[in-house]
């Protein structure tokens, strides 16, 4: 990160410096909330989490060479600076804010309630192309993730790709006032964290809320297929960029052509230019990615042959479609989140596949009181694909069996309460070959089913 000084960072978070006056003037080399990630000269921002409390660490930080902490309160008979805060989460989002000010880089924030991460992933892969770009690593999307993102950020860098995600009102509020997106991105509205957000109204005054701090004369993006989004004509005096599947957005696709489960080809129109693509990762919903990521290249001046090479050059990521080959299966490891929308989705891919398609599918969370009719509609979804076995583990997944019993009572259904009873039987009831789908919601902990069927061995 560029360096700021105690005074700066004192000042930043409206805190109380104690220590040696004379270090005020010495700049920190990074922050960090995690103890074990400390280095000379760093900042220590100690959070209080629901089982560890960061301040519990600060002796051992100061020890390991940490320049100065954040605290809460008062440290008696302490050698090393520290700078007293209210909140050291609150801290941390000043400190970011101030820290984005000072930095002359773009950034692009992406929220939205499905394809976050993949937009993210290939509106990278698309700015790389022509820029050195930092992009937000795994899920640090949320109100710890985003700051430690931005100080990640190095004078180097010339754009940043920052996700932004939310479950309550005024979260997005908040994230924006850090990020301060040059452009901004949305994908959809779709059925999330409903338990708060209440419906999909809620849920797009939620995301909208990315408006509040972005740049003057920002540029927005949004999926226009999108019978919320598409009512947006106008934020701050700035007319929003569509795109989808009409010709009448300002960036569309079609000839849309599925190859199984190598990627799906089409035709990218935008304004007098023409590209036509291969994206490398299936489904159909890559196609809208794929479009978001031209039109943000477009804003930020490549040429179509670069955007093109972005667009052919994306990698999956661990969670997120990502395919694994096995000596006995095909593993599509989708189970990074799921919802209804995107499970949906991950279904389609599945329905490409070549061999014996077999769907491990889990629990969906924070879907509000349609919970068990959602799941329902997603066995549905799955019988009416084609899918030859599906497995449902979990509670709520009790109604994805019964979903797709009552769309075609032939089909392979199989229920399993647990992981534990499912690996205990796995081996019976997969066969060689086999394509297999694993989604589910972050909490239920599929990647341990990747693992066990990535050392699954079948004759």
């Amino acid at each position: 990160m560029k360096h700021m000084s105690l005074q700066e960072i004192t000042a930043a978070c409206s805190g109380q410096y104690y220590g040696d006056e004379t270090l005020l003037h010495t700049e920190v080399s990074g922050v960090a909330i995690d103890s074990r990630k400390v280095e000379k000269n760093w900042l220590f921002i100690p959070i209080k989490g629901s089982r560890v409390d960061g301040h519990t660490f600060i002796p051992q930080v100061m020890e390991k060479g940490a320049l100065c902490t954040l605290s809460e309160s008062i440290l008696e008979n302490v050698s090393h600076p520290y700078i007293l805060v209210d909140s050291c989460e609150q801290a941390l989002k000043d400190i970011a804010e101030h820290y984005r000010k000072s930095l002359d880089i773009k950034v692009v924030g992406i929220t939205g309630s499905v394809g976050k991460t993949s937009t993210k992933e290939m509106i990278a892969s698309v700015l790389e192309q022509k820029y050195h770009v930092l992009k937000t690593a795994g899920n640090f999307n949320n109100e710890i993730g985003l700051p430690l993102t931005i100080f990640n950020i190095r004078e180097e860098h010339e754009i940043a790709v920052l996700e932004m995600g939310i479950n309550h009102f005024g979260e997005m509020h908040r994230l924006a006032k850090v990020a301060r997106p040059d452009i901004c991105v949305i994908t959809n509205i779709g059925l999330c964290h409903l338990e708060n957000l209440i419906d999909r109204d809620g849920i797009l005054k939620a995301k909208t809320e990315m408006f509040d701090f972005m740049q003057p004369n920002a540029k927005i993006i949004l999926n226009g297929d999108d019978d919320k989004l598409i009512t947006i004509t106008n934020v701050h005096g700035q007319t929003p960029k569509f795109f989808g599947l009409s010709t009448e957005f300002d960036a569309f696709a079609d000839n849309i052509h599925t190859h199984s489960l190598k990627g799906v080809s089409c035709t990218l129109h935008l304004g007098d230019n023409s590209i036509e693509t291969m994206i490398p990762i299936p489904g159909n919903h890559m196609v809208y990615n794929a479009l978001a990521g031209a039109l943000v290249g477009l804003e930020l001046g490549l040429t179509t042959e670069e955007i093109k090479n972005g667009i052919e050059s994306l990698t999956p990521v661990s969670g997120r479609n990502n395919m694994i080959l096995t000596d006995s299966l095909l593993i599509i490891d989708d189970c990074y989140n799921a919802n209804p929308v995107s499970t949906k989705a991950s279904i389609d891919v599945l329905s490409g596949a070549e061999t014996r398609k077999v769907a491990i599918l889990g629990d969906m969370f924070e879907l509000g009181e349609d919970e068990k009719e959602l799941h329902r509609q997603v066995g549905s979804h799955a019988s009416e694909k084609g899918i030859d076995l599906v497995i449902c583990i979990g509670e709520l997944s009790k109604e994805t069996a019964e979903g797709a019993a009552a769309y075609d009572a032939d089909n392979q259904i199989i229920h399993f309460s647990s992981k534990a009873d499912f690996f205990a039987d796995m081996k019976n009831i997969l066969q060689k070959n086999d394509t297999i789908l694993v989604k589910a919601s972050h909490g239920m902990e599929f990647p341990e089913i990747v693992s066990k069927l990535q050392e699954l061995t079948l004759s």
